[in-house]
């Protein structure tokens, strides 16, 4: 009996990191087809808009779920341009969560995916280092649609951070004010086999690209290889 005990346990302890690096790699693999299709789209975010942005978070299938006000949860990415200003080509992602009540969609349990835009570093450094509410710690605002749509508007000057969603076919600027976003450690540490931080990732080159990430990086760099933005 404690053979067999010890057996299962060994499985177990073989098993189970496999099995969760396994789907958060899948986790950055769709958030790669969620970009590359997103930005397929003939009205998606404006040129001028993305090349702005220090830092891109993609969040494939966000479930709402109904008790009370409703809710979301979800998970993704997060990749920044490298470099300290931000300056440089789009780099290892690092996991990140969405948590919230109603966040301003009634799709009826319909999974939606979500991009939001970093416009300013302090919006990213926040959001690396801990949890931030949107339209509280950070201004957020739904981003501009339409490849003749300029950052260089009131809405989108004043916001540190942009959000789209797409859903049932549709994609639309869309607010997600009073939602949060946090590092997911424990998703970082399943994906690269270690514990590693969010912030460590993104600035010290704590964990190589993961082969997963192909598709998200390769798109965004071919998207928008550089940042425009005069505050990097």
């Amino acid at each position: 009996m404690k053979k067999t005990i010890l057996a299962c346990s060994l499985i177990l302890a073989i098993t189970l990191p496999a099995f969760a690096q396994r789907k958060e790699k899948e986790r950055v693999e769709n958030a790669g087809k969620v970009m590359k299709e997103i930005l397929d789209i003939p009205d998606d975010i404006p040129q001028d808009v993305i090349d702005k942005a220090d830092c891109v978070v993609v969040l494939p299938s966000v479930l709402k779920f109904a008790f009370g006000v409703g809710g979301s949860y979800g998970r993704g990415v997060m990749t920044c341009r490298s470099g300290k200003d931000y300056r440089g080509a789009w780099g290892v992602p690092t996991m990140i969560a969405l948590e919230g009540g109603s966040l301003g969609f009634q799709l009826g349990g319909q999974a939606t995916d979500f991009v939001l835009l970093l416009m300013t570093q302090r919006s990213a450094d926040n959001i690396l280092t801990s949890k931030v509410k949107l339209g509280g710690d950070v201004s957020a605002a739904a981003g501009p649609v339409g490849r003749n749509a300029s950052a260089e508007t009131d809405i989108t000057l004043r916001a540190e951070i942009l959000s789209y969603s797409r859903a049932r076919g549709l994609f639309a600027g869309i607010s997600l004010s009073g939602s949060t976003l946090r590092p997911d450690n424990s998703a970082n540490e399943n994906l690269y086999g270690k514990k590693v931080e969010a912030k460590d990732i993104v600035f010290e080159h704590a964990v190589p690209m993961p082969a997963a990430a192909k598709l998200l990086i390769e798109t965004l760099n071919a998207k928008s290889p550089k940042n425009t933005s005069k505050n990097g």
